[in-house]
């Protein structure tokens, strides 16, 4: 039998499974069980939440790396590859590692029918226990409660931010969804929460489900901002020495932070910034710098990361004009996203993606913002041709903001890595 590559294994997985999303535990419990992953025999963190989620991984995954620890992290989304969810040491595991866990899951599921999110999980807890991990992080994908990353009992849970998003299948107000994000709240193990405004139906998940400790942003940790766009964060009694206001929120450093304490993980005063230097997760408030011009990249795709990343955008605000790339999916809220970037942009370049049946048209995000009063908008076929076209009006000093989904980033970031004079730099 010819191996297959590992993009033939995920354009079969695409197709495997009846739908692309199933919430539920019992099938991908049933083959963790054929493969004797569980329960696992190390620390795990598992982090759910609706925003933030992704930097609370980078940071612990910073954190534990910078303190010897071999960690392995499971997050999702990818962006450009299909590696960059399975990572160990900081490294993107190989090819071949995938592949050859994606065979020993094809062989013990049987007739057992697996979603691609349920392989991809799997695969992840197959390469770290090869790899003899010593901790474990793993980005809920999906709610919590019936999460494939579910399967696993967490040492630490971490909820971030909780805002509306995904309704049509985790609820339609903040508390509905707390409760789904709760789900991975375990009796006598510690939960971290780091949102600042908590669902009281989160606290009260926690109670009833007897988590201890319950550690809060804003109570048992928490961060005040400083002089000059710092901030100083509070680990129980440790006082952080200040720290400049980057890409990472402070509620997100801090709750990675309580979470790795808990693990017995403390980063020395003089270590911390470099860390955080270099834990930025891709395409969030990623900056290219290319013939003195700005790009600035994020996933955002609801209207409370759109806020945030207008947020950090106008505290480090570009010397010339600021635009938008913005290219997002039809089931989202696409007028609240708009309403949230208010007037930070002089101008839109919007586009379709073609390719991809989720995503909204070109024409229907215009019709969008012209309906919000937004005069400026030029409407392009595709995420290439409205890159271009917003190269096209930029001068030395100016920024294109590209944001809306992570389908957005992936299309325009090979775009920039392969344009003359690119280069990621920190703002």
């Amino acid at each position: 039998m010819v191996k297959q590559s590992l993009a033939q294994w995920l354009q079969r997985l695409e197709g495997l499974h009846p739908r692309a999303i199933e919430l539920g535990l019992a099938r991908v419990a049933s083959v963790a069980a054929a493969l004797d992953l569980l329960p696992v025999a190390v620390p795990v963190v598992s982090v759910a939440g609706t925003n933030g989620k992704g930097s609370t991984v980078a940071v612990l995954e910073a954190l534990l790396g910078g303190s010897g620890r071999l960690a392995g992290v499971y997050t999702s989304p990818h962006i450009l590859r299909f590696n960059e969810r399975i990572r160990v040491g900081g490294v993107e595991v190989s090819d071949e590692e995938i592949v050859a866990a994606f065979e020993r899951i094809d062989s013990a599921r049987g007739s057992t029918s697996l979603t691609y999110f349920e392989f991809a999980t799997l695969a992840a807890l197959l390469v770290f226990r090869a790899r003899q991990v010593e901790v474990m992080v793993l980005e809920v994908g999906l709610g919590g409660r019936l999460d494939a990353v579910n399967i696993v009992d967490p040492t630490v849970a971490v909820i971030t931010r909780i805002d509306l998003d995904h309704q049509d299948w985790l609820g339609d107000n903040r508390d509905s969804i707390a409760r789904e994000k709760a789900g991975i709240m375990r009796a006598g193990r510690a939960v971290v929460i780091g949102d600042p405004e908590p669902p009281a139906a989160l606290l009260d998940c926690a109670a009833t489900v007897g988590a201890q400790p319950v550690l809060c942003l804003g109570h048992d940790f928490g961060f005040e901002p400083g002089q000059a766009g710092s901030w100083r964060g509070r680990i129980g009694a440790r006082i952080l020495p200040a720290l400049p206001r980057g890409p990472l929120l402070p509620e997100n450093v801090c709750s990675a932070l309580q979470a790795a304490s808990l693990l017995g993980v403390e980063a020395a005063d003089g270590q911390l910034p470099e860390l955080l230097r270099h834990a930025g997760p891709r395409g969030r408030c990623e900056l290219w710098v290319s013939a003195g011009r700005e790009y600035l990249l994020d996933v955002a795709h609801n209207p409370a990361a759109v806020q945030k990343m207008v947020e950090y955008s106008s505290l480090n605000h570009c010397k010339g004009k600021t635009i938008s790339l913005f290219s997002v999916m039809a089931d989202k809220d696409i007028q609240a996203m708009i309403a949230a970037a208010g007037d930070h942009f002089e101008a839109w370049f919007v586009a379709g993606q073609p390719d991809n049946p989720r995503a909204a048209t070109g024409a229907d995000i215009a019709a969008a913002l012209y309906a919000a009063g937004q005069g400026m908008v030029s409407v392009s076929k595709n995420l290439r041709q409205a890159l271009r076209r917003a190269q096209g009006v930029m001068r030395t000093g100016d920024r294109l903001v590209v944001f809306g989904s992570f389908t957005t980033v992936a299309g325009v970031l090979p775009l920039l890595e392969t344009g003359p004079g690119g280069m990621r730099e920190s703002l």
